[in-house]
């Protein structure tokens, strides 16, 4: 089952894929982020903050679906995409991988 047939729109029937980024690109202009902003964003968002709340990155892999290499990849991505967390973002992912995890 794919992300579209758990997502609905107000009717209940299956969110399309094209009405899913059209809400994002309206809600992303409405609030006046960067035009750069994209669906897949969210979950290295999420990935982000949930080391930054005491995850471990094999429990946010897990979470994920991803291997435990591409969730620390993601996670340095987007921790120097946010100059806000870059640093303790940085360090708890140092940490982690130093941790064996």
């Amino acid at each position: 089952m794919g992300l579209w047939s758990i997502l609905t729109n107000a009717s209940g029937r299956p969110l399309t894929e094209h009405r899913a980024f059209e809400g994002l690109r309206q809600w992303r202009d409405k609030v006046g982020l960067s035009r750069d902003l994209r669906l897949q964003d969210c979950r290295g968002t999420a990935a982000t903050r949930l080391l930054n709340v005491g995850l471990s990155l094999s429990e946010i892999a897990n979470h994920m679906g991803w291997s435990i290499r591409h969730a620390a990849n993601v996670i340095e991505h987007y921790a120097r995409a946010s100059p806000n967390e870059t640093d303790a973002v940085l360090v708890k992912l140092a940490q982690a991988k130093g941790g064996g995890q």
